[in-house]
């Protein structure tokens, strides 16, 4: 009862003018960010938080946790209509998404991106309203050994996002970790792999590749197409259909759920969940050879992680100090700047500001589902656009996206770069997403691989004597024989359809 009266008091202050109109603000900053190429979160919220340093605390921190989920929303509409990523967390995304768009479904997908992100997102604030001191306290007892067992877990999506060839998988999955070992030594701080350029000590950034391999790919190949219009076909209601919806409940609630739990762990990215997510949500489909051939559930379950992970990041952040991403970590410097002190004590010394923002979440997800039905319609009017204009446009906003990271030329040229070898592998059929997966990976699984070397004398051993690490490994090794398992199953009924006349490519 106590709690449900801080947040009524919450309500209170966050439903007051100013901070209803900072909730919108961030909300509507936070969409447009997440729609452009390489302007995520992060960069918008470290470019705004000088000029929020102006405001109040509880409004300053309100719009800036808008911009955040709201960037969460965002990034799926580029990668549904375009097949273009706004951010790391869509990959997953453009899997269905741009094929339901192809097939004049992009209207219904963007609807369901919505709701799934609605109904995550308010999944997620409430994790945050009743369970944030015991969750975080659940956080805290993952060490090195079950991070990397964790990491583990999530290299075994290679298998079902291999697109029917296990060896090309595996190798775009090495190359990828090649890829990120390029730069700074996590343990040791040596450079390595740089040949004597100081462009590449401070390694390949992520969002450059990104926008390489999806972005300019994608531009390439309408070039090569020499298409008319960004996507083929009518994109259709923005109201998914009852049929739709029925379908994508559940996926939403286990999106919902996964990105939640695995959100609350730092480093456990949202661009991690939402793979986690999205792969759960094929194991457990009867006919997952519609995934990535534009299955509406493939949609639904990563929107959903997504956003659900950026709701769950604020319990360690607000209880513990801790930001489980480089969004939080900015925001957690804005919490400093106006002299609060994340922990137990700020639920203290500072209730009405803690509950006003809890408060707000649930307000800016609310209006980020009234604003962005209505304003999907402003996102499909891009695929009327001519190509021919559209093109170069796109191509701007990747290069103002791949230089604003590090402002660095040298990452637009990294971009242009894997925008040509991604039009190469998708010409010949390799597939991207491993490489992705595991570029992200990499890193965290080398740190956590030495972390966990030398915590004991045992070395490695140590994983199997822990209790979450060694059931997480169990588990890692089970959904790898499932999806041995279900990859044939799939190719057979693939086959099958195919024999009969069915399109499935």
């Amino acid at each position: 009862m106590d709690t449900l009266h801080l947040l009524l008091s919450g309500f209170a202050e966050a439903l007051t003018l100013e901070n209803v109109l900072m909730a919108a603000l961030g909300a509507l900053v936070g969409t447009f960010v997440g729609v452009l190429p390489g302007l995520g979160p992060t960069s918008a919220i470290a470019i705004l938080l000088p000029v929020t340093a102006v405001l109040e605390p509880t409004q300053g921190i309100i719009m800036l946790a808008g911009i955040y989920y709201g960037a969460m929303y965002g990034g799926s509409t580029t990668a549904i209509l375009l097949n273009i990523p706004g951010e790391l967390s869509s990959v997953p995304t453009c899997l269905d998404g741009y094929p339901l768009a192809k097939q004049g479904k992009g209207g219904p997908a963007l609807g369901i991106s919505a709701i799934g992100s609605f109904v995550a997102g308010i999944m997620g604030v409430i994790g945050l309203v009743f369970f944030a001191p015991v969750l975080a306290d659940q956080a805290l007892k993952f060490g090195p050994p079950e991070y990397l067992a964790l990491m583990v877990l999530a290299l075994t999506l290679m298998v079902s996002l291999s697109g029917g060839s296990f060896l090309k998988a595996f190798i775009m999955g090495a190359f990828g970790y090649a890829l990120s070992l390029v730069g700074l030594g996590p343990s040791t701080g040596v450079p390595r792999f740089d040949y004597g350029s100081a462009k590449l000590v401070g390694g390949l950034d992520m969002i450059s590749i990104i926008i390489g391999l999806f972005a300019i790919t994608e531009v390439l190949k309408g070039i090569e197409e020499k298409r008319v219009t960004t996507v083929i076909g009518n994109p259709g209601s923005v109201y998914p259909s009852k049929a739709d919806l029925q379908k994508s409940v559940k996926p939403m609630v286990r999106g919902g759920l996964v990105g939640f739990f695995l959100g609350l762990l730092p480093g456990c990215s949202a661009a991690i969940t939402s793979f986690l997510a999205y792969d759960l949500e094929k194991k457990v489909s009867k006919h997952p050879e519609r995934f990535g051939h534009g299955a509406m559930e493939g949609v639904a379950a990563p929107e959903a992680a997504n956003n659900a992970t950026s709701s769950a990041g604020f319990i360690p952040l607000f209880s513990l100090g801790i930001p489980s991403s480089p969004p939080l970590a900015i925001l957690l410097a804005g919490l400093m700047i106006y002299g609060l002190t994340p922990g137990p004590v700020l639920f203290e010394q500072n209730t009405t500001f803690v509950w006003a923002v809890i408060a707000s979440m649930f307000v800016g997800n609310a209006m980020l589902l009234v604003l962005n039905l209505p304003m999907v319609w402003l996102w499909v009017k891009l695929t009327r656009v001519p190509y021919g204009i559209m093109a170069p446009i796109i191509l701007i906003f990747c290069t103002i996206g791949a230089y604003s990271v590090r402002n660095s030329m040298f990452d637009v040229f990294v971009a242009f770069l894997f925008g040509g070898l991604g039009y190469l592998f998708s010409t010949y059929k390799w597939p991207v997403v491993p490489l992705v997966l595991c570029f992200i990976l990499g890193p965290l699984l080398e740190e956590s691989l030495i972390q966990t070397a030398a915590m004991s004398a045992e070395g490695l051993a140590i994983v199997l004597q822990r209790p979450i690490s060694s059931v997480i490994l169990v588990a890692a090794a089970a959904l790898l024989s499932i999806s041995l398992v279900l990859n044939r199953r799939t190719q057979k009924r693939v086959q099958e359809e195919r024999e009969r006349g069915i399109d499935v490519s």
